[in-house]
């Protein structure tokens, strides 16, 4: 059965979507079966992966309001490594439609069933919003939630909302939920801010921090307009390497044997 984490974050901007298809990307480089879910209406993970979000005739949406299953809409590009359901601006209209729909917060973890077995990862991608869809994304994360903190001071002030819903969904639907890690972001060494902000981020979440931390990076940046993941764009980068780092320390907490590199 695929381990199931949901990266969330409603403050837009801090590499959410980056992270999530760069650790697709790394998982998949250590051999792990990978399916993204880009969960998103603005659809950045599916574009960001070479797809034209205007031309997807099936996904997130049809999936989510019933009208698809999940397994015939998946794509599979095997240079990343990387399977994806992806998004559409149509999206938009499943915060609408779902609202008066039975059991709406479940939709996708029910979808879910039907693919688990397929792989060994399931990525999901959230809106940067605590939205009907961010709710189902979090409801689907039976492995836990990944939050994505950029290394900046504004990026702490939806901490306290964010975990605020968070444990709203824990207490009144899903008591299994919990903060796998936080993955923290657009690090700058050289300022004192970011500094600081790693020591009140791991102040705020003291056992939830995970190791390995992101760089900010031109080469990052570039590589969505490539359609690629930063571990093909620029694979000897010090963002390739640090995600590669994130996807060993998550495989490693996971119980999962990670040969050494010269292995």
């Amino acid at each position: 059965m695929a381990r199931i984490y949901t990266l969330v974050n409603q403050k837009g901007g801090v590499g959410k979507t980056t992270t999530a298809i760069n650790l697709c990307a790394a998982l998949g480089y250590y051999g792990q079966r990978v399916l993204l879910i880009d969960l998103d209406p603005q659809a950045n993970a599916t574009s960001s992966l070479g797809i034209d979000k205007r031309g997807v005739k099936t996904g997130t949406y049809e999936v989510l309001i019933g009208a698809a299953t999940i397994a015939p809409n998946i794509l599979y590009n095997p240079k990343f490594k990387i399977s994806l359901l992806p998004s559409s601006p149509a999206l938009a209209g499943a915060e609408v439609e779902l609202i008066k729909q039975p059991k709406r917060e479940l939709r996708l973890r029910d979808a879910l069933t039907g693919v688990t077995e397929r792989y060994d990862y399931i990525l999901i991608d959230c809106p940067p919003s605590l939205s009907v869809l961010t709710v189902n994304g979090l409801m689907a994360a039976a492995n836990g939630v990944l939050i994505p903190v950029q290394c900046e001071y504004l990026a702490l002030e939806g901490l306290g909302q964010l975990t605020q819903t968070i444990n709203r969904v824990q207490s009144a639907l899903f008591p299994e939920l919990f903060v796998r890690g936080v993955v923290l972001t657009m690090y700058d060494g050289r300022t004192k801010l970011a500094v600081d902000v790693v020591s009140e981020v791991r102040r705020y979440f003291p056992n939830q921090v995970m190791q390995a931390i992101i760089p900010r990076s031109i080469r990052l940046a570039e590589a969505p307009s490539y359609g690629q993941p930063i571990t093909s764009y620029a694979p000897d980068s010090a963002a390739a390497r640090a995600y590669l780092a994130l996807g060993r320390e998550i495989l490693t907490g996971d119980g999962v044997t990670v040969p050494e590199e010269n292995d």
